[in-house]
């Protein structure tokens, strides 16, 4: 993708967005922003980690394809990224499972096979359970290995390192001398401690890889809230169809009752209502009449309108929405992981150990053979997979936990930032409140005027028809027979109901005084007085007993939202909190931006396209299931339910989970404190090592599994 952006120094400059492969840790993306930063003509390079991406600002002459070279000549696979995937399931994420179930598979059996072995086998039997396993062994590692290898051979073809460069020569090398050891018939070989070493090494990369993934997709859900086209009217009163991209201003739309707008625009004729909860994030809809604005991606719910089109495509408010989750999520990809940080200095250090220690024992007289099993050795005991599950295991275990709650987490670096957070925000209408209205108190109609009611309202697409409907419904009323159904836009809906007219809509039009409040609809039956009907978004149940655990924890809660600030304020005064009301997404993100300028951490919760960027640019976010597909793909977490005490349980179990995890690298520390030192003098045999490193593998997974109860806290 390229994109021109404003000049930089009196010179034109574009901007081009690449898909990179091999992007493993912190040193990655300070060798790839750091090294492209260097190259002619580019201004600026960014790496977003999240979505595996690089976005490069530079001169206009320079073109994709020297990009691309640049990209590749340091060691880093780059295509140009031209739109979201439509396919949802991530590749990376597919390759690593195969990879492991095959790792798997071999390590099982071959540990089988080694039982022989290990009980005392001798000669021939030795040597063909020794063929058998390496018959299994050689073309599973060759498989399984392909990610590490694959990465290795990538940056060792540019001359750098990463830590799968270690990983891959102890593997190879530890097949290379149990595959020789075989030929020769002699006592050991290694085959089960190479296939177990990548079986755990591909576990930790797949949890990482899998919950990665699953935050990559927000603006590909945002988009596809817009219309793919619509229906423009020319001069002669013909219309013809016009995919989004070809729509321009100026042009004329002609939008049917139900169907979304494909662009911005003013209304030129006709009347009606337009559901904006995709854009403000409430439920109420809005009535337009000629020379309203209307914004792509909202719904037309009553009547034709003819809208002149002012912006298209990629200039539209969603659009723009749009971007500014984009750049939420690329500045979200600067967090770097403690393990990330440490993996830096894992590649030399341990090459460094495993030459020491193969030089040193050929100094000292031993044979090459026991010199370079020793070196395999350290390289395999010093292997990090108990530091790389530190983190993902105790995710999993986590979220396990909190799914039992209604937690779902769908980024698993979500628990590390929601763990820090030291201020919350919260949406209004469909996070603190329900989402949805109810009528308030007992319904004012007699038997007669419910079954008519029901008749009109289920006949109707308005939101307060649709509550009341519902409610009726819940009440076991069985709607009356109705003719004559006639819906006026903007008003409400009527028909002739057992010989009598009936009304429900808007009061000034159903006959009773006009009001400004938009939850207050009114039936009429015949010449029975006018019953007003008051709907209302009630609080989520336990709201204010959460704001107060939030209050216990030491989190500051405040609400931002888009609704009135007469309806804002008397959730507000309800809780006990402050609000701000009637706010733009970008009203939202700028105060987000505000806060975390401060050095504060925040967490933001709502439900709607309105709170899109703000999700996104959050130091963490969640969202209800009840949430749009934007809010749903952009948070960190969904709690499901009606309740709102997912909320003050997921930051309990993240401040847990982040002890675990800290414990979890002392423990892994702790194992190469003690390990490390037996392997280079010579005590450890290569699979004592691969036993060793998966045993403080399973140390890690054991303590990791204590939070299986801990979102079931009794403090809460």
């Amino acid at each position: 993708m390229n994109a021109r952006t404003p000049a930089l120094a009196g010179t034109e400059a574009s901007t081009s967005l690449f898909a990179v492969e091999g992007l493993r840790c912190a040193g990655c993306i300070a060798k790839l922003e750091n090294g492209l930063a260097g190259v002619a003509g580019v201004h600026a390079a960014r790496v977003n980690f999240t979505t595996r991406r690089v976005s490069i600002a530079h001169d206009a002459g320079l073109d994709a394809d020297a990009l691309q070279a640049a990209i590749a000549q340091l060691g880093f696979t780059a295509e140009p990224f031209r739109g979201e995937a439509s396919n949802p399931v991530d590749p990376e994420s597919r390759t690593l499972l195969k990879a492991l179930g095959v790792a798997g598979f071999a390590a099982i059996n071959i540990m089988l096979l080694s039982v022989s072995v290990w009980s005392g086998a001798e000669g021939s039997v030795r040597s063909l359970f020794h063929w058998l396993s390496a018959a299994i062994a050689l073309p599973a590692i060759a498989y399984a290995g392909r990610p590490f290898f694959t990465s290795a051979w990538g940056a060792l073809r540019v001359g750098r390192t990463n830590m799968d460069v270690p990983i891959s020569i102890g593997v190879v090398l530890t097949c290379g001398v149990s595959l020789y050891e075989t030929i020769i018939h002699g006592p050991h070989a290694y085959f089960d401690g190479a296939t177990m070493l990548l079986f755990f090494l591909l576990a930790g990369r797949f949890l990482d890889s899998a919950m990665r993934a699953r935050a990559t997709d927000s603006v590909a859900a945002l988009l596809r809230q817009s219309a793919p086209g619509g229906h423009v009217l020319a001069k002669d009163g013909s219309t013809s169809w016009r995919a989004a991209a070809e729509l321009a201003p100026g042009m004329r739309l002609l939008v049917a009752s139900g169907e979304r707008f494909a662009a911005d625009g003013i209304v030129e004729s006709g009347t009606s209502s337009v559901d904006r909860a995709l854009i403000t994030g409430e439920n109420a809809p809005v009535a337009v009449a000629p020379s309203d604005t209307v914004l792509a991606g909202t719904i037309n719910l009553d009547a034709p309108l003819t809208v002149r089109i002012t912006a298209a495509e990629a200039d539209t408010v969603i659009a723009d929405i749009a971007r500014m989750m984009t750049s939420a999520t690329q500045a979200k990809s600067l967090y770097v992981r403690v393990a990330d940080r440490a993996a830096r200095l894992y590649a030399p250090a341990v090459h460094s150990l495993a030459a020491l220690s193969f030089l040193g024992w050929m100094l000292a007289g031993a044979g090459w053979h026991e010199s370079l099993l020793i070196a395999v050795a350290v390289l395999i005991i010093t292997c990090p997979c108990a530091l790389g599950l530190a983190v993902p295991i105790s995710q999993v275990v986590a979220s396990g936990a909190l799914m039992r709650v209604g937690v779902l987490i769908k980024d698993g670096s979500a628990l590390e930032r929601l763990a820090t957070v030291d201020a919350v925000l919260l949406d209004k209408t469909g996070t603190l409140t329900l989402g949805r209205p109810i009528p308030v108190g007992t319904l004012p109609l007699g038997a007669l005027e419910r079954a008519a009611a029901r008749a009109l309202a289920q006949a109707s697409r308005h939101p307060l028809a649709r509550a009341l409907a519902a409610a009726l419904t819940a009440e076991g009323i069985v709607a009356a027979p109705v003719s004559d159904l006639d819906e006026q836009p903007g008003l409400g809906i009527s028909g002739i109901i057992d010989g009598q007219p009936a009304r429900l809509g808007r009061p000034d039009w159903v006959g009773a005084a006009a009001s400004g409040d938009t939850l207050l609809t009114a039936f009429r039956l015949g010449d029975a007085p006018v019953r007003l009907l008051a709907f209302h978004d009630g609080l989520r149940p336990d709201a204010p007993a959460v704001i107060a655990r939030l209050a216990a924890l030491g989190l500051p809660a405040t609400i931002l939202s888009g609704d009135r600030p007469q309806a804002v304020a008397s959730i507000a005064g309800a809780l006990g909190i402050a609000a701000h009301a009637e706010l733009q997404p970008g009203d939202k993100l700028a105060r987000i931006n505000s806060l975390q300028a401060q050095g504060r951490h925040v967490l933001m919760v709502g439900d709607g396209l309105n709170d899109g960027p703000a999700l996104k640019a959050a130091h963490v976010s969640m969202a209800p299931s009840s949430a749009s597909d934007v809010g749903k793909t952009a948070a960190d977490l969904i709690f499901l339910g009606d309740r709102l005490m997912p909320v003050a349980q997921a930051i309990t179990v993240a401040r847990r989970t982040m002890a675990v995890v800290r414990q979890n690298f002392v423990l892994a520390i702790g194992y190469n404190v003690l390990a490390v030192p037996l392997a280079i003098g010579g005590q450890v045999t290569p699979l004592v090592a691969a036993l060793a490193m998966s045993g403080s593998s399973l140390i890690v997974v054991a303590n990791a599994l204590r939070l299986r109860t801990a979102a079931r806290s009794k403090t809460l």
